[in-house]
């Protein structure tokens, strides 16, 4: 069945994690772009923390999407869902966890 119940669109949002990735990379990039303008955005470390943040949400909300999706599509059964769910998925708590600690 491979998958396809979400139409796929869980690759959209790793798709939208990859480019916030970019804009981290790239935030102090002082090369000009074909208009002239600075590539890098040059935030202040605050702004990409949060970034980090919207990066590490954004890739556990699409590998959650993707193991529902297997799920409901019949790829996976309900044994294989929390196993994957425990090994795919889980890790991804421990960065919101400990951003979340630091906040308070």
């Amino acid at each position: 069945m491979s998958g396809g119940h979400f139409e796929y669109q869980q690759y959209r949002i790793e798709d939208i994690a990859a480019e916030i990735e970019e804009l981290i990379k790239s935030n102090n990039d002082e090369r000009k772009d074909e208009f002239g303008y600075t590539r890098g955005r040059n935030y202040p470390p605050e702004i990409i923390e949060k970034f980090k943040e919207a990066q590490h949400t954004l890739r556990q909300a699409a590998e959650m999407a993707q193991r529902v999706d297997w799920l409901v599509s019949g790829d996976d059964g309900e044994e294989s869902f929390l196993r994957r769910w425990q090994k795919e998925v889980r890790p991804y708590y421990s960065l919101t966890e400990t951003t979340k600690q630091n906040e308070n």
